[in-house]
């Protein structure tokens, strides 16, 4: 977002034994520490931060080839994401293929179990490798024990800064991916005239999708989706789609409803807005988006989102959540 404070201290992270030696050091100085990627789904507080950053740079990427079926393969935590699925499609694997085009490093995946058309980490991870403040040492833990839900994990709620994550574990397949595909890839396909749906062609279609709608946060100052789509009870849901019978939503296995955020802001009057007060706007293809275009503060950035906020609550009773993390 182009937004808030500085940092006290500075530290590129590229080795497990450099983390290990940061961590002590910060702790020697009685300074907090925080480990970020390249920081996409971050809003950092004006006040900036005291203590210690570090910038998680480890790379890695191993493959363990199990049978003509099974491959898993361990991703240092410092890889960009985007490159991490372009080298697993080009070995003809499945199961992360539709993550294409999200921005940041793979480190931070795990923390909100990120997803985009039909795909989660959480459906693809075996491992997170990681250093446990706690325990001052390397652990692993089990996709089991993360915790995983809709956009989040113990990693950003219950254990919150205890574990810096340093690598983790896939299991994907050998072989195409199989439908049914996310409504918008499925339309994109049967306009293109696509019927073989290879790990390349789903990746592709992704990057189009995503690059027809999103604006490029090298380009343009944002983090991409602001809120997460908001699940609600079935109760409300009715009442809503009585109202508003074209409101996009999806009813979830344990009889609850996801609701699409964009379409919440939309409704709430904030498509294509461009406000003279914060100086933020809505992304004029994706209202779910927000931009920032003259914003001088985080302070501005806040004000707007509550504006936003206050609106969807008003007009249809959901409180909406923000994505990015607002750090320190």
């Amino acid at each position: 977002m182009r937004l808030g404070g500085l940092t006290r201290y500075l530290a590129e992270i590229h080795t497990r034994q450099e983390l290990s030696e940061a961590v002590a050091w910060a702790e020697a100085q009685n300074v907090p520490v925080m480990m970020v990627g390249s920081g996409s789904n971050i809003v950092w507080k004006d006040e900036g931060f005291p203590g210690l950053l570090l910038a998680n740079k480890i790379l890695q990427f191993d493959v363990f080839n199990e049978d003509e079926e099974n491959c898993y393969i361990t991703v240092g935590a410092g890889e960009l994401w985007d490159g991490v699925v372009e080298r697993t499609v080009q070995m003809g694997l499945t199961g992360i293929e539709a993550l294409s085009l999200i921005p940041g490093t793979t480190g931070a995946t795990p923390v909100q179990n990120v997803g985009a058309y039909g795909q989660e980490l959480s459906q693809t991870l075996v491992t997170v490798e990681a250093y446990d403040r706690q325990l001052k040492t390397l652990v692993n833990v089990p996709a089991p024990d993360c915790a995983f839900a809709y956009r989040t994990s113990r990693f950003k709620t219950i254990d919150r800064g205890r574990f810096l994550i340093t690598a983790i574990t896939l299991h994907l397949l050998k072989g195409n991916p199989q439908p049914p595909f996310y409504e918008s890839v499925q339309k994109y396909f049967y306009e293109q005239g696509t019927m073989d749906i290879t790990p390349e062609v789903l990746r592709k279609a992704v990057i189009a999708i995503r690059t027809a709608k999103l604006p490029d946060p090298a380009i343009v100052a944002n983090n991409g989706s602001f809120f997460a789509n908001p699940i609600i009870d079935r109760g409300l849901a009715n009442q809503l789609l009585a109202d508003y019978p074209e409101m996009s939503h999806w009813p979830l296995s344990d009889g609850r409803v996801k609701v699409a955020a964009a379409w919440l802001v939309e409704q709430a009057g904030f498509k294509d807005y461009h406000d003279e007060e914060t100086g933020m706007a809505t992304w004029p293809k994706q209202a779910l988006v927000f931009v920032n275009e003259k914003a001088q503060t985080t302070a501005d950035l806040l004000k707007f989102k509550q504006k936003v906020v206050d609106a969807v609550q008003a007009k249809f009773g959901i409180t909406l959540e923000q994505e990015p993390e607002l750090l320190p």
